[in-house]
């Protein structure tokens, strides 16, 4: 699974041809959720509320670079890195 970004200890990671809704995964230590992109907000999993708060405020902010790379991993095509918050 491709690593897009990562920042605050956070690990972000996309599959290639994933199914379902738009999403990526978020890992921070031992907690893992999959976050949607449109809508942002948490499917799945937890992470510890800080790093949840900075997840989706930073998906909100790259949410259609996190589309276009969701549209690049279904056609199998390698992902761009995703600029962390600044």
């Amino acid at each position: 699974m491709p690593r897009i970004s990562e920042f605050s200890g956070i690990i972000i990671e996309m599959f290639h041809n994933e199914h379902g809704v738009p999403h990526f995964h978020a890992k921070h230590g031992e907690y893992k959720a999959i976050v949607g992109i449109e809508p942002v907000q948490l499917l799945a999993g937890r992470l510890p509320r800080r790093e949840e708060s900075l997840v989706i405020e930073w998906a909100r902010l790259r949410q259609s670079e996190l589309l276009a790379n969701w549209t690049r991993g279904r056609s199998l095509a390698s992902m761009v890195r995703v600029d962390p918050p600044a």
